[in-house]
């Protein structure tokens, strides 16, 4: 026997061969699930904080697109492979702000027929793309213009050192505005690795920390070439800032490849999912239970449970609804909540395609 939600729940009754009837609307039955909003992908608390982080991905496309351009004509007229390696990182990170202005539009559209759990997971598809931007655009370009100066060298001018440093002063301002802004709302949404969960917040924070080191290692290169005359240190800060912004995709690539491919809530909020429904008088065990992420606001959980004995389909059909919705209420994230019922010995429950990940489950 089992049952399904969010909105309604089937039960069949153990071992009579009852046809599955469907809970009635009301208190007591189906209905509408309390807690359901856009695709399941947050409600208007989580359209405010959508709110300040376009701002603060506005604030940082408007800083990029500025300072690409002057680090771009400074390293042309100067021949800095450093200032070029910075230019190249402020474009890659100007298109990645795009993506991420898509990834905030695009992930609170409503589920509908094609995507019947929302599209949350979208802002998970454009971080794996911005990641990929740093990764080639910024990561990539800043190597090659560190290896292009070590084989040819690089002769400047002391005009075009003073230019240089201006731009990089510059960019160094406007980079930590960005910065303190992206910090800004962190704070505002409780700090810590809980404020940095939205994978738009997170790429931005990432990107203008990134930006600040990669304009003081260019800073410091420039520099000491200026003093020394000798180009490897400037080619060696370009072959700095590609391995920083090459190390800053893989981290933020792997974390947008777990959620899309399917990331389980944390261990210690599956142990409280785990303990409710533990604690329901007419939940005997807890054979399995699964949860994936959907999207930032969105969790779908499926549990298999074996209830107490005596309960005929009707009760059970009651049951099944109750549960999903303490579960909703206790968990607001849990905005897609199935039971399936079971009365098979426990041994057997944990061997099923449910509790192995083979075809089927729950």
């Amino acid at each position: 026997m089992h049952a399904t939600g969010p909105g309604t729940a089937t039960a069949h009754a153990p071992d009579n061969g009852t046809r599955p009837a469907r809970a009635p609307a009301g208190p007591e039955g189906g209905g509408e699930d309390e807690g359901d909003d856009e695709g399941g992908s947050g409600g208007p608390a989580g359209n405010g904080s959508d709110h300040h982080t376009k701002v603060t991905v506005l604030v940082a496309l408007v800083a990029n697109l500025v300072i690409a351009v002057a680090k771009a004509a400074g390293g042309v007229l100067a021949g800095s492979p450093a200032l070029l390696s910075e230019a190249a990182h402020s474009v890659a990170d100007s298109l990645n702000e795009v993506f991420l202005l898509a990834a905030l539009r695009r992930s609170r559209r409503p589920a509908d027929s094609k995507h019947p759990f929302g599209y949350g997971k979208e802002r998970f598809f454009w971080s794996l793309l911005a990641a990929v931007g740093i990764f080639v655009m910024g990561g990539c370009f800043s190597v090659f213009q560190g290896v292009e100066a070590l084989r040819n060298g690089a002769e400047e001018e002391f005009s075009g050192y003073v230019a240089g440093l201006i731009v990089l002063g510059v960019a160094l301002l406007a980079e930590g505005v960005s910065l303190l802004r992206a910090l800004h709302q962190v704070r505002r949404q409780g700090g810590g690795l809980s404020a940095l969960r939205d994978p738009a917040l997170r790429t931005v924070v990432a990107e203008d920390g990134t930006a600040v080191l990669g304009v003081t290692l260019a800073l410091v290169g420039m520099a000491l070439h200026m003093v020394t005359g000798q180009v490897v240190w400037e080619a060696s800060a370009s072959l700095a800032i590609g391995a920083l912004l090459v190390f800053v995709a893989y981290r933020l690539g792997r974390d947008a490849r777990d959620q899309l491919i399917g990331e389980a809530a944390d261990p210690e909020l599956s142990g409280r999912i785990r303990e409710q429904l533990r604690a329901q008088p007419e939940i005997d065990s807890v054979e399995a239970l699964f949860t994936m992420k959907m999207g930032l606001d969105s969790m779908l959980v499926a549990a298999r449970v074996d209830l107490v004995p005596g309960l005929d389909s009707e009760r059970v059909e009651k049951v099944a609804v109750r549960i999903k919705r303490s579960l909703a209420r206790t968990f607001p994230e849990a905005d897609q909540v199935f039971l399936d019922v079971t009365d098979r010995p426990a041994g057997e429950a944990r061997e099923s395609p449910a509790a192995t990940g083979e075809r089927g489950g729950a």
